[in-house]
């Protein structure tokens, strides 16, 4: 009995609970309409914008909690990032790390000028007012590494999936020292007999597109007006080199082929004549492989049976280092060993023991 006269009680209290009903919408008040605001990842931390709004009057005594919507200009609202909320608060100031955020959630292309609209999300429970809607013209950043990506007649032949040119939408590429750096490079594969290519800095379409700047497609020099494509003279796994700086405006394509050398390989190293263990590349896998058997001793990764272009690991961790003077320490036992060169500036390698 005392268990249906609580259930009865409770049912009863939800029967007569009031209904909140939203009476009168804020109104966004600041930002002005249609303000322009370039965004800087050196002054993260600094105010973009102090949003204030009217209160929203959902009944005497009850207090709304409040989102700041944004969402691309024309969208109406569908998808939108919420930039920051409160409680009861009628204002929020925005710091330029925090409105970038909002903007990466939503997707916005960083560097690129887009049209916004904000707008004042009010609400207690299911019961909710929208302000009305204020434009932001704003450039965001990032703080990624930049990129270049590669379109051209080898994609689809290479392991980068279905299309060529305009067609394929998972081309590989370079990437820069970091942000704010104009010095690119990668490794790709071109699996054709001819391979031609564009450099674009995103990944679709052509906008902003480097080519040779010869007629030839072979000169080494970039240009973005009237270019040509950049023109190669046989298949083979590139080591991609540009830098879009326009006081130099220069790229390279050199031709690689890997192999493992040192003590701790079967031949040896390589300066008393001893001939490199050559690899065989993976276009499934996108790496370099071996199967060796190794004595304790160290070994080193390099191409074209030079060392102009040679790869040591100096943390011991697994990530290959330019260049670098300490060798990969090694204990006997049969390995397949692979060499990752797909992933730019992040080259790594595995040893796996048979």
């Amino acid at each position: 009995m005392l268990a249906l006269f609580a259930v009865s009680c409770n049912t009863d209290d939800v029967e007569n609970r009031p209904v909140v009903q939203g009476e009168n919408a804020p109104v966004l008040e600041a930002p002005e309409e249609g303000n322009t605001y370039t965004l800087n990842p050196e002054t993260l931390d600094q105010l973009a914008e102090r949003f204030v709004w009217t209160a929203a009057n959902f009944g005497e005594g009850i207090i709304p909690d409040y989102d700041i919507e944004i969402d691309f200009a024309g969208e109406n609202f569908d998808t939108p990032a919420i930039i920051g909320t409160t409680n009861g608060v009628t204002q929020l100031a925005v710091s330029v790390n925090i409105l970038n955020t909002a903007l990466e959630t939503l997707g916005a292309t960083p560097f690129e000028t887009a049209t916004f609209q904000v707008r004042i999300k009010a609400y207690v429970g299911e019961s909710v007012l929208h302000s009305n809607a204020v434009e932001m013209i704003i450039t965001p950043f990032s703080t990624e590494s930049p990129k270049l990506y590669l379109r051209g007649n080898f994609l689809s032949a290479s392991g980068y999936g279905d299309g060529d040119w305009g067609d394929n939408t998972n081309p590989p590429y370079i990437e820069a020292e970091a942000f704010g750096s104009t010095s690119f490079e990668g490794y790709v594969y071109m699996n054709v007999p001819s391979p031609e290519f564009k450099l674009i800095p995103n990944a679709t379409g052509f906008d902003g597109d480097y080519g040779d700047a010869d007629a030839s497609g072979a000169s080494g020099e970039l240009l973005q007006e009237g270019e040509t494509n950049i023109k190669l003279a046989t298949a083979g796994y590139y080591w991609v080199k540009a830098n879009t700086d326009p006081g130099i405006m220069t790229y390279s394509a050199t031709l690689t082929n890997w192999a493992v050398t040192g003590s701790g390989t079967p031949n040896g190293w390589p300066d008393g004549g001893a001939v490199d263990h050559d690899m065989t590349y993976d276009p499934v896998e996108k790496v370099w492989k071996i199967t060796l058997t190794l004595v304790n001793g160290e070994i080193k990764f390099r191409a074209n049976d030079d060392w102009a272009i040679n790869y040591g690991d100096a943390g011991a961790d697994g990530v290959l280092d330019f260049n670098d003077g300490t060798n990969i320490q090694v204990t006997a036992g049969t390995y397949e060993i692979k060499l990752n060169l797909s992933n730019p500036r992040n080259y790594t390698y595995t040893l796996t023991q048979q």
